[in-house]
């Protein structure tokens, strides 16, 4: 069975959204093999995010970019610069005090295709592309721009694995292979 890494983050923490997005997973035929509590340190969120590494710094810078181009606002006229790895560092600035700042409940997730399930039923990453009936499009309708603007990180409640690679690190990252169980769900081979 595939195993991938979500993180409900501060937002869907202190909006009380832990039990009905766990429940999503489990109605789905998933099942949680590790999950724990914490507020996610600095140096644990640079590593998960890359962010320590100058390429994900550009990429966010350019992305932000992107996003300023879209909807028509000059990113050099409202946050000061239109460089993509200083903005690339404002944006990695607002995001790791967005995701450290209040409790995040990490888990494994188990079950066929689980990163493909898991992605599919979250979400497009920013709120406001997800469709009605995945958790993002349901409680959440932030986007880059609103964010930008408010110079925070966007609120997009949690965080999914991208690819089995990526739920591989993260779950190493985030995990030790003792927390990581294994059980049947009453439900399994049906």
């Amino acid at each position: 069975m595939e195993q991938t890494v979500v993180l409900i983050k501060p937002d869907g923490v202190k909006r009380g959204l832990i039990g009905e997005i766990i429940h999503r997973f489990e109605r789905m035929g998933l099942k949680i093999v590790a999950m724990k509590m914490i507020i996610p340190t600095q140096e644990i969120l640079h590593e998960h995010y890359g962010t320590h590494k100058e390429e994900t710094i550009e990429r966010l810078g350019k992305k932000t970019l992107a996003s300023y181009e879209r909807f028509g606002r000059d990113a050099k006229k409202e946050l000061g610069t239109d460089s993509p790895k200083e903005l690339g560092k404002m944006v990695v600035e607002w995001l790791l005090n967005y995701v450290s700042s209040g409790p995040v409940i990490a888990m494994v997730v188990e079950g066929r295709h689980a990163v493909e399930n898991v992605t599919r039923l979250a979400g497009p990453t920013m709120p406001v592309e997800a469709t009605p009936g995945t958790i993002r499009g349901d409680f959440s309708t932030d986007s880059a721009a609103y964010a930008n603007v408010e110079k925070r990180g966007v609120s997009n409640l949690i965080h999914v694995s991208g690819s089995i690679e990526e739920a591989n690190f993260e779950k190493n990252l985030w995990f030790k292979p003792e927390e990581i169980l294994s059980y049947k769900r009453a439900d399994e081979g049906i």
